[in-house]
């Protein structure tokens, strides 16, 4: 039996919500009957927390869940990041040694640690290996720290370290085109690359939203947002929309929240000078929020300026749902998307007055929400939908291997 490794440093655990693509494609390698360990961290990232690990906690799952040590740290952006981050470099490097040797290794990068420390082994016992891009680093960090010139010399060393794992790939696999194409630039082996949307299941997408969740009431049109509440994410820029919109036009709206993170309470205080009702669910698990996606009419996808993010889960779960989508991401990518679709509406990354007007054309035609409704669940059908393109995945690993 083949042994496939996947290393995935920001994994959430089988027994936690979310809609991992790991989780999901280590049992999809299962059923091809590949022998499958996922390794990852006992440091929670998104609570950040430290995970409660007993010996038996994830005995009877199809594949190995290993959890190595992690210090962790406090916030997404902090110095004691870059140094738990090596911890568990070492910890990996160290795990590595003492296990069987795989067939082919699959590393999720971020973290560049992780990218590192596989690409270093599998180059040394020349084993097949996979990088799958989740997010580019250091691009995102540039986001925090923008001066110009600056930030190119402070984050030169981990661009280096970046394209060096990226050249010892043998595949280049990637949420996004944009990504993708990042991963290629540094590559000689893989000349096209490959790109599988982070998507979702859409058969247990469809089971999900069946969930009991919040009763929508009669005449209410609900607006929502799904995903973290942090740096890249403007949802301020909703609010003040919201407020532009004409007198009496607002009063059955409800702007629904959905996720957690470091701005929560600043966006949580900038919401009540907001005309429209809020509501911050927090983190809830992915069955619940899907039901009440599936209960709304419009989504919105508010990206900061400049941000590195391409094609990302929200993405996925707001075309599932079949929502019409209000957009301020630059990434050319999702705007093609909505364009080639018409499946939403692209504003001005900074233009308060082209999202209040994009809402307000959604708000006063029930019939050009609808179709754009069905635009964006025909993509979910066609490019979303993890049934179909995971097995692409699988593909090229049964291709590594055999060769």
């Amino acid at each position: 039996m083949k042994r496939i490794v996947i290393i995935d440093h920001f994994s959430k655990a089988p027994d936690e919500p979310g809609n991992n693509r790991f989780i999901y494609l280590g049992e999809l390698l299962c059923s091809y009957g590949f022998d499958v360990e996922i390794i990852t961290t006992t440091f929670a990232h998104l609570k950040k927390k430290q995970r409660k690990v007993t010996a038996k906690l994830y005995d009877n799952l199809p594949y190995k869940y290993t959890m190595l040590p992690e210090p962790g740290y406090p916030r997404n952006v902090c110095l004691k990041r870059f140094y738990s981050h090596y911890v568990f470099g070492k910890n990996l490097s160290n795990y590595l040694e003492t296990m069987k040797k795989p067939d082919a290794i699959i590393a999720a990068v971020p973290s560049l640690d992780v990218g590192t420390v596989a690409g270093n082994y599998c180059s040394k016992y020349q084993i097949p290996f996979i990088v799958d891009i989740q997010d580019l680093w250091p691009e995102a960090f540039k986001l925090v720290l923008k001066v110009p010139v600056v930030s190119d010399l402070v984050f030169l060393p981990m661009t280096l370290q970046a394209n060096r794992f990226y050249g010892q790939a043998d595949r280049i696999v990637a949420v996004s085109e944009t990504y993708m194409q990042r991963g290629l630039e540094s590559n000689r082996k893989d000349k096209n690359g490959l790109c599988v949307y982070l998507g979702t299941d859409l058969g247990s997408f469809d089971e999900s939203s069946k969930n009991i969740s919040e009763e929508k009431p009669d005449g209410e049109l609900w607006i929502a947002y799904a995903g973290t509440l942090g740096h890249s994410y403007n949802i301020e820029i909703i609010f003040d929309a919201l407020n532009q919109l004409p007198d009496g036009l607002g009063q059955n709206l409800v702007f629904h929240i959905f996720g957690d993170g470091p701005y929560l309470e600043r966006f949580q205080e900038y919401a009540k000078n907001c005309k429209i009702r809020s509501i911050f669910h927090g983190r809830v698990d992915y069955p619940a929020m899907v039901a009440s996606l599936c209960k709304s009419d419009i989504a919105v996808n508010p990206i900061v300026k400049s941000a590195a993010q391409s094609i990302i889960n929200k993405h996925a779960d707001y075309a599932a749902a079949g929502l019409p989508v209000v957009n301020t991401q630059e990434c050319q990518e999702y705007r093609n998307l909505l364009e080639s679709y018409g499946c939403g509406i692209n504003c001005e990354v900074e233009s308060v007055e082209q999202v209040a007007k994009a809402l307000q054309e959604l708000i006063e035609n029930p019939e050009k929400r609808k179709q754009m409704g069905a635009n964006s669940r025909r993509m979910a059908e066609e490019r979303f939908d993890r049934r179909n393109t995971y097995q692409q995945i699988a593909k090229i690993i049964e291709e590594i291997i055999s060769k």
